[in-house]
């Protein structure tokens, strides 16, 4: 039923994206990019309580081609930049949605299309978040050094010299692919750039919908990570602990893969039945919802190290007996 919900849910969005005007102005002004990029931020909200599915990505989809198709009837070149911002958004959360489904190759041609369309918007945060993308989708497809080269173009971008916030999420990223390599050094320095710079960095209620993830807490669980990747097990499980207590609640897939997160680290220090334990309340968190690629990707990991370090614990098979149809 959850399930059914969601489709309807976004189904309705899509259909508000697209939703020809009751009478189309010969001309597409201010109003009509404003109403167009509100669209944007039913998506998001979608995101962070479902995660990504290919019903939210059809949806970001329909919201770039309806948008594209009022460039034409631009008022401006302002209006037109504008409207190629908030395009390159759909497509970027449309990839984004890709990503968190583990559709790596479609994910990459959604990549492609929404840097383009930033260029042509001339916006700097849509080009960091395209970046961010890259890196996260290298990631996924084991090019690391890639991974690492993307955090850098995010670093490059004007927003993230400009605005310290940005500037925090750049470095962050960078830390993580980093620390996939093994360079330890050059991670935990990434992890102190990303904290200092969001230490300087100030509230500000204009910055769109789709980075409202970041801050202290997600620093936080992205440090965990970071941590555990580089044999640091103890401080990434103090670096989760420390995020799961401040991730807003209305972020449930974030919350959940926080969750798996620091029962990766448990095992990892081969507190088998605390880790065990941890990583079953993922399914509670997720309960009713479809579970997202990467989260199932994750899981799999969690359970691939469980039974790697644990061969002989019993609580270890009876996880893999109890869960396996839920994330497999």
């Amino acid at each position: 039923m959850r399930r059914r919900n969601f489709l309807s849910a976004t189904t309705g969005t899509a259909a508000a994206v697209v939703m020809p005007l009751d009478s189309r102005p010969t001309v597409i002004g201010t109003s009509d990019v404003i109403r167009l990029r509100s669209g944007l931020d039913a998506l998001m909200a979608l995101d962070a309580s479902w995660g990504g599915h290919e019903a939210l990505e059809r949806a970001a989809l329909a919201g770039a081609d309806e948008t594209l198709d009022k460039v034409r009837l631009a008022a401006s070149q302002r209006v037109r930049q504008r409207l190629f911002s908030v395009a390159a958004n759909y497509t970027a959360t449309a990839a984004w949605a890709a990503i968190d489904g583990r559709q790596l190759n479609r994910a990459r041609s959604r990549l492609d299309r929404a840097l383009y369309l930033a260029g042509m918007a001339k916006d700097p945060v849509a080009e960091l978040r395209v970046w961010n993308s890259y890196a996260m989708l290298a990631h996924q497809r084991d090019q690391f050094t890639e991974a690492v080269d993307a955090g850098y173009a995010a670093q490059a971008t004007a927003v993230a010299r400009r605005d310290s916030f940005y500037g925090s999420l750049a470095h962050a990223r960078t830390a993580l692919a980093h620390a996939t390599l093994g360079d330890r050094q050059a991670a935990i320095r990434s992890l102190g750039y990303a904290r200092e710079a969001l230490g300087k960095s100030t509230h500000d209620a204009s910055r769109p919908s789709w980075v409202g993830f970041y801050g202290t807490a997600e620093l936080d669980a992205m440090t965990a990570i970071a941590r555990d990747r580089v044999g640091d097990s103890d401080e990434a499980e103090a670096a989760s602990h420390k995020a799961l207590r401040s991730i807003p609640k209305h972020f449930t897939r974030n919350r959940a893969l926080a969750t798996a997160r620091l029962a990766l680290c448990q095992v990892h220090q081969r507190d088998v039945e605390q880790a065990t334990a941890t990583a079953s309340e993922v399914f509670g968190l997720m309960s009713g919802h479809s579970i997202p690629g990467r989260m199932r990707s994750l899981l799999g990991d969690f359970y691939r190290d469980l039974i790697t370090l644990a061969p002989d614990a019993s609580v270890a098979q009876q996880w893999g007996d109890r869960h396996r149809a839920q994330w497999s």
